[in-house]
């Protein structure tokens, strides 16, 4: 939570109830969201990645938030880069974003392996006072990635 909440800190029942239904809510509104990443093995849940576009935001944000043990194992790149893919073919975007807090090291290097590159800075409706990242990815520079380097 240290990057996704407004003061780092684990989020209140009442803060996770409205982030569940936002994430439940973004479905019903917009037709897509987060995906639920599960590992084959264990059938554990590992986190959420996927295409969003809540109100306030700057545009399609591919998303992604991993449990920490699962860090470092490639689930964020690799399903980033689907969910990246998913926003081109099926949602139909010319251009994907990620928004990333300046300290998320590890967040910034998955957006980098992606192909991502820094946009700006700006700021959101519900950290106002947070430096925040603004990555992008166009279709254009996507299809012509290296399959390797995204996958």
């Amino acid at each position: 939570m240290q990057f996704l909440s407004p003061d780092g800190k684990p989020l209140t029942r009442f803060q996770a109830w409205q982030g569940f239904s936002a994430t439940v809510g973004h479905w019903a509104l917009r037709g897509f969201g987060l995906f639920a990443v599960i590992e084959k093995q264990s059938g554990d849940f590992v986190g959420r990645i996927g295409p969003w576009h809540p109100e306030g935001w700057p545009g399609l944000e591919v998303g992604w938030t991993i449990r920490s043990k699962y860090w470092g194992r490639g689930f964020a790149t690799e399903a980033a880069a689907m969910a990246i893919e998913f926003a081109f073919s099926n949602l139909r975007q010319e251009k994907v974003i990620s928004l990333i807090t300046e300290a998320n090291v590890r967040s910034i290097r998955v957006a980098e392996r992606l192909g991502e590159t820094r946009e700006c800075t700006i700021a959101l409706p519900h950290v106002p006072n947070a430096t925040i990242l603004q990555y992008r990815i166009t279709k254009e520079e996507w299809r012509v990635l290296p399959r390797q380097s995204a996958r």
